[in-house]
């Protein structure tokens, strides 16, 4: 295997790619964990640390409400716009110290909330005009509701202004099943599965701006955990499509004269993994998946850290002095302080976060550096603190 060359922090332009050639040259993919605030952010970071692994940390549109307050109004989608800069810019001030390279991306944006993709790419410009580079490493596009022409023009029209900054753009085209941010899927089966033309369209409509976009491509999967629209438990997974449509790529590139060195022409990422087994997982990065998308199933892992340590310690949190059925006058606010709970929140959820590294072949990837005294773009007081430190 080939090392992994790249800075600690946030990644941009080629840099964002690199990474994607290295997992799809060596056979891994990098898991993206939705994160809703600071605590889930850091807990993930702190896996990749423990893992010495690259990650990717994303914010859906109204995860990054929640992370900028729910007492602020979202209208214009203001704050999902602010939750998505302060998460960007946690990330930028944290992830050099635990050492790791970080994807900071922004997930699913429909048609509907475009104005929040906008707001952010104003944020990136005003971050490039400042420091050189975007203060994200990418952002999706998810018009998969749309026809594809539209799909198309609309990606086309943000990708020309997104790859001046180096901005990874990321696609999906066909619809995976479930809901994500009000994007809902009831249609038949057979649309939850992308055609090779389909992806051919966007691959020779992208490539022709910059390499640095991926698609995500439906074979039937589906976000969270949903019955199919059959009324099955799920859909089966179809991941060896994946490569057919790698060859087909690579076939209408011949035609055009160009010659793709390997197999897997194109970068592909899988939605709707929670609940998968193994072993499909495996057959869709061995056919060009280099990103998969994780939230329900962490979701879960922390709420059940806190499920956990109520269980554990009940008994001690009716109420501030005193155990439940008892007045021994010995205070309780070691147990119900926030940092207990949540902190035993993190820990459940970083175990599921190390799984999913596991499961997708990403731990021991990346050996960390020591290069932050060095790196822009980080803070004044943040430099102040490396140099020192």
């Amino acid at each position: 295997m080939t090392d992994l060359k790249l800075p600690t922090g946030v990644l941009t332009g080629d840099d964002t790619r690199k990474l994607f050639i290295h997992a799809r040259e060596n056979g891994y993919a990098i898991p993206a964990f939705n994160c809703t605030s600071s605590s889930t952010v850091n807990c993930v970071l702190e896996a990749a640390r423990d893992s010495k692994s690259p990650i990717i940390i994303q914010v859906s549109n109204s995860g990054a409400w929640f992370f900028a307050g729910k007492g602020i109004k979202n209208d214009g989608q203001q704050g999902s716009i602010l939750g998505a800069i302060a998460a960007a810019t946690h990330v930028r001030t944290m992830a050099k110290f635990y050492g790791v390279p970080v994807v900071m991306h922004s997930d699913h944006c429909a048609k509907k909330l475009l104005p929040w993709f906008d707001g952010m790419l104003k944020a990136d410009e005003e971050y490039f005009a400042q420091y050189g580079v975007p203060l994200f490493s990418s952002h999706m596009l998810d018009l998969s509701e749309e026809k594809d022409e539209e799909n198309i023009a609309t990606c086309v029209k943000y990708f020309e202004k997104m790859a001046k900054m180096g901005i990874f753009l990321e696609m999906e085209i066909g619809q995976t099943g479930g809901e994500e941010d009000g994007v809902k899927h009831e249609g038949s089966i057979d649309s939850l599965f992308t055609s090779p033309e389909q992806i051919w369209k966007v691959h020779e409509a992208l490539s022709a701006i910059s390499p640095n976009f991926s698609i995500a491509a439906a074979f039937g999967n589906f976000h969270g955990v949903y019955k199919a629209p059959d009324g099955g438990n799920r859909v089966k997974l179809q991941p060896e499509l994946l490569g057919k449509h790698q060859a087909f790529i690579k076939e209408q590139l011949k035609k055009k004269g160009v010659e793709f060195k390997g197999e897997k022409p194109t970068f592909l990422v899988m939605h709707g993994g929670s609940g998968s087994e193994k072993s499909e997982i495996m057959t869709a990065v061995k056919n060009g998946v280099v990103k998969m998308n994780v939230d329900t199933d962490t979701q879960w892992a922390y709420w059940n850290g806190v499920h956990q340590y109520y269980h554990k310690h009940s008994d001690r949190l009716y109420k501030q002095i005193g155990g439940k059925d008892n007045e021994d006058g010995l205070p309780n606010k070691k147990k119900y302080d926030p940092r207990q709970w949540i902190r035993a929140a993190e820990k459940s959820m970083s175990a599921r976060v190390v799984e999913a590294l596991k499961d997708l072949g990403a731990i021991g990837k990346f050996a960390p550096v020591e290069d932050i005294k060095d790196s822009k773009p980080i803070s004044p007081y943040v430099r102040v603190i490396s140099k020192s430190s």
